[in-house]
Formats: structure tokens, sequence, C-alpha cells
């Protein structure tokens, strides 16, 4: 049951999407030509619809992760590339967000607040994606100045971000141990971004590689050092995965709705199709993976408010709606048949866009990895 707010909330994205996404067709427009969408971003935050956790003394709406998951379900429903593009924001500020440095908190949040901007978090590499503690990127301290060498790819808002949240080793540190996070400016002496990747869904949002050459960090801009990076990093995926499990349970219930539309219409054999048993059954099948994800979602969100980031929780979200979102979209192009592999019905860009779901902020696979490992902890 949701309170006199969170309904408000999800009423307010809900209108948004139908008026400015899906009846429009920006959806389909922006996939087809892979714009990044700056004017659907600046509406978005123009409406108090962004950066909903960030707390109120940078500027935010000082908003819960329950609350969060409430408008990117609705996001996602209109635009899984908006969607991830909407909360790129919200992942580089969350390790701000965790820290304790209140200058860089409050320098940082509230310049995302205070104005329409992008920020980075830059944690995968070329050979670093799921294995984190093997990254490459590195610093070197010299005085009061960190000076940082290496390359991160599959980053988010890579071309449009103003700042970067890098996590990067200490020089001669191994493994986990020695990985801290700075704070870079995009515009700094050394940094660039290049290779924006062709990718086969969620084409309006930009990923690519960021590097850095030579570039001179002053040590203020360290928010966590090496004995506390990797765990920063970690806790940040426990705090952001609830976002993406919301994502999914959104592109669900598009496919969901999409399918049910074409089924009540389409005749076949002298009767709408969803009178036939197998059509039927995905779409019950359908609405089962909504209604399990978005409950799963929920329970994330709620653990992430209460504080307890047992990384299973997250993980299971992530783990079931990503999995989940295959299924409902791949049902959606099979009802629809061959109109369904088309570009004229938007349930082929469900399909593709749904598939990112499985891989970043931690593959399918890494998410049962963690699931068991919480396991295991929890009856040692």
């Amino acid at each position: 049951m949701l309170n006199e707010q969170q309904t408000l909330i999800t009423e307010a994205a809900r209108r948004f999407v139908r008026e400015r996404i899906i009846e429009p067709r920006l959806d389909r427009a922006l996939d087809q030509s892979g714009e990044f969408p700056h004017a659907i971003l600046r509406e978005l935050w123009e409406q108090g619809l962004t950066q909903l956790e960030f707390a109120e003394a940078v500027g935010g709406a000082g908003l819960s992760c329950h609350d969060h998951t409430l408008v990117l379900e609705e996001l996602n429903y209109g635009c899984l590339g908006i969607g991830t593009s909407a909360v790129a924001n919200s992942l580089a500020a969350l390790p701000l967000q965790m820290c304790d440095n209140a200058a860089m908190q409050k320098a940082y949040l509230g310049r995302l607040t205070s104005a329409h901007d992008y920020a980075a978090f830059a944690c995968s590499e070329p050979d670093a994606g799921s294995d984190v503690a093997n990254m490459s990127t590195r610093y070197e301290r010299r005085g009061d100045t960190l000076v940082l060498n290496g390359r991160k790819r599959w980053i988010t808002n890579t071309d449009v971000a103003s700042f970067y949240v890098v996590f990067a080793r200490e020089a001669g540190s191994k493994g986990h141990k020695g990985i801290s996070a700075l704070v870079v400016e995009a515009n700094w002496p050394g940094v660039r971004w290049e290779s924006l990747i062709d990718k086969l869904g969620q084409r309006c949002s930009h990923t690519g590689d960021v590097v850095f050459e030579d570039v001179e960090v002053p040590v203020s801009h360290l928010i966590a050092g090496p004995e506390h990076g990797f765990r920063l990093a970690m806790a940040t995926f426990d705090r952001s995965r609830p976002w993406i499990a919301a994502g999914a349970a959104g592109v669900i219930r598009r496919a969901r709705d999409e399918a049910l539309a074409y089924a009540m219409q389409r005749k076949a054999f002298g009767e709408p199709i969803i009178n036939h048993q197998m059509v039927a059954a995905m779409l019950a099948d359908m609405e089962i993976s909504y209604q399990a994800t978005r409950l799963l979602t929920l329970n994330a969100a709620s653990e992430v408010d209460a504080g307890n980031l047992r990384g299973s929780h997250s993980a299971c979200a992530k783990a079931f709606g990503g999995d989940a979102a295959i299924r409902a979209t791949t049902d959606a192009v099979q009802i629809l048949g061959g109109y369904g592999y088309t570009k004229d019905f938007i349930v082929e860009k469900l399909m593709r866009d749904a598939k990112l779901l499985q891989i970043y902020e931690g593959t399918s696979q890494i998410q049962r990895l963690v699931i068991a490992r919480d396991l295991m902890r929890a009856h040692v």
C-alpha cells in the first residue's frame, strides 16, 4: 500500500512518461537515432523526478530508496535507455553520499541539484568488469597530489559527464586491498572520453571509455582511501541494484501491456488469440514475473532504507528481475509473431533493451555468487 506522497509521485511519473515519452514515440525515435536524451532528462530534472535520494541539505528531495524505485519503474516502462541515463547521476552520487567528506558532498551533490548537469560512475575496465578487485587503473601519491593513470570501460554518461567518481588502486597494491575512490573533473588535463559503444539496446544511453593520463588529482578529492574503497564500491552496488530491478519491473509491465493489447484484438481461427491457451499462458507468466519482480524490488529497497546492506536482498531482485525481463519481452515478441520481429512494434526494442539488465552492475551469474556467499556467511 502506497502512502499519499508515494501515490502522487508515482502518478506524476506515470503521466510524464505517457505524455512525453510514449505518446510522442520518443522511445522509438531515440532508439533509432542513438541520440542522448538531453531534453527529456532536463524536463525530468525540472519536474523533480531525478536525484530523489539526495539529502535535502544538498538540494535533493530526501526521499527513500523505496520511493525512488517507484519512480524508476515508471520511467523504465517508457524506455530503459532513458531510465538508465536518468539514474546514472544517482549511481555516481552514491559513493559521495556514503562517504564522510561533507565538503565534497556539498560541492558535487549540490552541483547536480542546483543545475542540470551529469556525472558518471567509473569502476569497470576492459579486463575488470565483474572482477572489480582486478582493476589496473592506479594512482601514485606525490605530496598533496594523486597522479592517476588508466582506462575505464562501459561507463554510462561517458561523453556528457562533467565529473567522474573513479575507483583506482594505490600504486603497488594488489587485489581488493589498495582500491580507493576519487572525484575527477572531466575537463582536467589528461582526462578524455573516447570510443562510444554501438549497443544492441538502450541505445540512447551513451556508454564508452574514459582515459586518464597523468591526471593530477588533489588529495582533497579522495573520498575513500585504500582501506575502504573496495567496500565502498560493493556497498554502492548493494544500494543501486534495486534500481536495476525496478527497471526490470517497468519493462516487464510494458511488455505485458503491449502483448495483451495485441492479443485481445488479433484474431486467429475465428477468435482473439488471447482465447488460445498457449497465448494466455504466456500472458499469465508475464503477470507472475511482474508481480514477483516488483515485490522483490520493494523488499530490497526497504532493506536499503533500513540500513541493511546484506547483498543478497538486492542481488535476488536484480537477478530475478533481469532474467524475468528477458523471458517476458521475448514472449511479447512471440505473441506478436512476425509483427513482433519488426520495428513497427515496440516489443522488439523492449527485448533488446532488457538484455542489458542481465549484464550491467554485475551479471546474473555474479548475482548468484553474491547470493550463495551471503547464504554461507549467514549459516557459519
